[in-house]
């Protein structure tokens, strides 16, 4: 089957339904889910997206905080962009209905983790779920937007697979997993917008949907990838055997709780003098050293000594799915633990959301813009978003109109029924185990190229499967998830030094000049 749009966007969270909206009014939108529009990272997000909204707070500030907290490595460009449009993209929300929380004379800002200001605007502790939900009600009912769901794009089509002289992206193939069949999509614009790689870790806060598909495929396709080695982990998530690594939120820290150790003692303010108002690296570390050296399952988040009216309003749903595991935020300290959250690397883009491709853009998770540097700001991710997801929007509308050329089908006249999956389940356990014990919060070069040696032995055994059997949904990401594993450990082994999230043992200082990790793919040249 083949379908053809003028633009096709790969992605249904924040990034890609905001393009697709915009887009709408004078395009004809393809939109990629790989499963229903409800289920991403954007919706999971809990403490709210940052931006300039108080007259006793600045841009600089702002600015300063973002750059402060990325160790420095920020694109002054990239975060001077976002920022400045920040107030802009969070009055397209509201207009769009998005139900901020509001207080006497305005809307409630709440302050996180490295701010210097209350800039967080925010639904409760359910920011991300409010925005997805009003924009995928409004998505759903957008004539110009067909909405694909249950698809997984596979693979690019670009001129260099086909042989063409103009070296530009053309669409993409998908799997309709409900259906088996592979389509083929024909777009003369095409945005990435699938998120980051949080389920390369054993122990993560991402949906299963964040298995670094973008990153793959682009990668593949001939596209630059930066920064790779600064995956943030989240410093609190719920330490419970059946809370599947829900999130507590960085807002709960910033409107006063303590990070103590079993015996009530805090420990924070021997490792930074912001204490609990620290970025997320240098939590994430500080939670990690004291684990390991008194050998604990877990650290303890208290907010108790707030009243219970405060919590109710400000933290509902925290405060609801704690109780569901028997723990009353009200009286009880949280049992918490860092998992895998962020991906600050990714695909590198320009300020048009561009990639070196012609016709391929990227925005969100899956990008590598220059904003978020060595390590991410809370909350500035959504932000990111909305942002970019807009700049891409606005530079294909400047675009003229172009003809696409004839696109093949999927070819899977030479492969057969897969005979022992059990292969895909077996790769994907062990290669998420290696990379959570060898590629973690603290580093050595030992332990990168072990990971690295694994990778490689991996590769080859999912090759020859993925050459040999059909496509199947966990084949695609086991694929992408071991590209994405192999591309954080080079740029790790490359970091010959100490920044922002990413801790070597070996290199355990800052280098005076902060430079970027730039990867790029090296086609062999034709005979």
């Amino acid at each position: 089957m083949a379908l053809r749009f003028d633009v096709l966007v790969i992605g249904g969270g924040l990034a890609g339904q905001s393009a697709a909206l915009r887009l709408a009014k004078t395009h004809k939108v393809g939109l990629i889910s790989k499963r229903s529009l409800e289920e991403s990272a954007s919706s999971r997000a809990q403490g709210g997206i940052a931006a300039v909204l108080d007259s006793q707070d600045s841009i600089e500030a702002h600015i300063r905080d973002t750059i402060t907290a990325g160790a420095f490595l920020n694109s002054p460009e990239a975060t001077r962009f976002v920022i400045e449009n920040g107030r802009r993209a969070i009055e397209w929300l509201i207009e769009q209905g998005v139900p901020f929380t509001r207080e006497e004379g305005g809307y409630h800002l709440t302050r996180e983790g490295g701010h210097s200001a209350r800039r967080i605007i925010h639904v409760a502790d359910a920011t991300g779920m409010a925005v997805q939900d009003t924009l995928t009600n409004k998505v759903r009912q957008e004539p110009n937007i067909t909405v694909l769901e249950d698809h997984i794009a596979i693979d690019l089509i670009t001129g260099d697979k086909l042989g063409l002289a103009a070296k530009r992206c053309y669409g993409a193939y998908a799997l309709d997993t409900v259906s088996g069949e592979v389509v083929t999509i024909g777009a003369p614009h095409t945005l990435i917008a699938t998120g980051g790689a949080g389920k390369v870790y054993l122990y993560t806060t991402s949906p299963d949907t964040s298995t670094g598909d973008g990153i793959a495929m682009a990668w593949r396709a001939g596209c630059r990838v930066a920064n790779m080695e600064f995956i943030q982990f989240h410093p609190t998530c719920l330490y419970h055997p059946q809370a599947k690594s829900f999130l507590i939120s960085e807002a709960v820290r910033g409107e006063g709780g303590l990070l103590k150790l079993p015996d009530g003692t805090r420990f924070m303010p021997e490792h930074d003098s912001r204490a609990e108002l620290a970025p997320r690296d240098v939590v994430a570390r500080a939670i990690d050293f004291e684990m390991k050296k008194r050998g604990l399952d877990c650290v303890y988040l208290d907010i108790s000594h707030k009243p219970a009216e405060f919590l109710q309003e400000h933290f509902p749903n925290i405060l609801r799915r704690c109780l569901e595991f028997g723990i009353d935020i009200t009286r009880q300290p949280i049992p918490v633990v860092p998992a895998a959250h962020y991906t600050c690397g990714g695909i590198v883009t320009d300020l048009h959301a561009r990639t070196n491709i012609p016709g391929l853009y990227a925005a969100g998770e899956a990008s590598c813009t220059g904003l978020h540097g060595a390590n991410r700001l809370a909350s500035n991710s959504l932000l990111e978003c909305l942002v970019f997801s807009e700049a891409a929007v606005n530079d294909i509308l400047a675009q003229p109109a172009m003809s696409l050329p004839d696109l093949p089908e999927w070819d899977a006249s030479r492969v057969s029924d897969p005979d022992e999956e059990i292969v895909i389940s077996h790769n994907w356990d062990e290669l998420r185990r290696f990379m959570w014990d060898y590629v973690g919060i603290v580093r050595t070069t030992k332990r990168l190229q072990r990971a690295q040696h694994r990778i490689r032995l991996l590769t080859r055994e999912i090759d020859e499967y993925y050459s040999n059997f059909r496509v199947s949904h966990d084949l695609i990401e086991l694929r992408n998830l071991v590209v994405t594993a192999d591309l954080i450990v080079r740029c790790a082994l490359q970091r010959r030094e100490s920044r922002g999230l990413h801790f070597s043992r070996d290199y355990p200082g800052m280098l005076p000049t902060p430079e970027n990790t730039v990867l790029r793919r090296h086609f062999p040249r034709p005979l």
